[in-house]
């Protein structure tokens, strides 16, 4: 079974690289603004996956992110994945 901490190093190692990719990928064009880009990319999957794994439960899914359920839904709405 992976540690926390290996799995935490997985997930930096994908963003940074994904990072790198994108700025050696610019061709002279000035760079979205990467912090929001970064969290709107990592957010979405992370939200359909967790709420998978909570079999749709939303305040299991709400427990296992970390955050209160008010604010889950409030990210699910935004992007888009319940009405």
């Amino acid at each position: 079974m992976k540690r926390q901490h290996d799995e935490d190093e997985d997930i930096a190692s994908f963003v940074r690289k994904a990072l790198e990719n994108y700025f050696q990928h610019l061709d002279g064009e000035k760079p979205a603004p990467v912090y929001e880009m970064v969290i709107k990319s990592v957010e979405r999957p992370m939200l359909e996956v967790v709420l998978k794994q909570a079999g749709g439960n939303q305040t299991f899914a709400a427990e296992i992110l970390g955050i209160n359920r008010n604010t889950l839904r409030k990210k699910l709405v935004d992007h888009r994945l319940i009405a």
